[in-house]
């Protein structure tokens, strides 16, 4: 096996460098359900909220709408919120066999 297989192999990323490919990616149905319309308000609100110097706000919404579409990415997300969900089960049936 050489190596230009096994990086061929793994999970595509997207471009998230900039608003656009944020947009873009949302617009392609990649993200959670309703994330293309709470990003363009989450990042309205920030920029109206935000001074002219300070922009933080601005980059914590695209830091976080980038982490929700690598998270949609991954493809063992769904199996770590399957796990997230079977250990909450068994911890409330425990809590209610005591």
């Amino acid at each position: 096996m050489s190596a230009q297989y096994a990086e061929a192999s793994g999970p595509t990323t997207l471009p998230l460098t900039t608003i656009g490919d944020i947009r873009a990616a949302l617009r392609s149905g990649h993200g959670f359900p309703s994330d293309r319309e709470s990003f363009e308000a989450d990042l309205q609100h920030a920029l109206e909220t935000s001074s002219e110097t300070d922009l933080n706000a601005v980059a914590t919404v695209i830091v976080d709408y980038r982490g929700r579409i690598r998270l949609y990415q991954d493809p063992d997300f769904d199996v770590a919120v399957q796990e997230g969900i079977d250990l909450t089960a068994r911890l409330k049936q425990e809590a209610q066999d005591r």
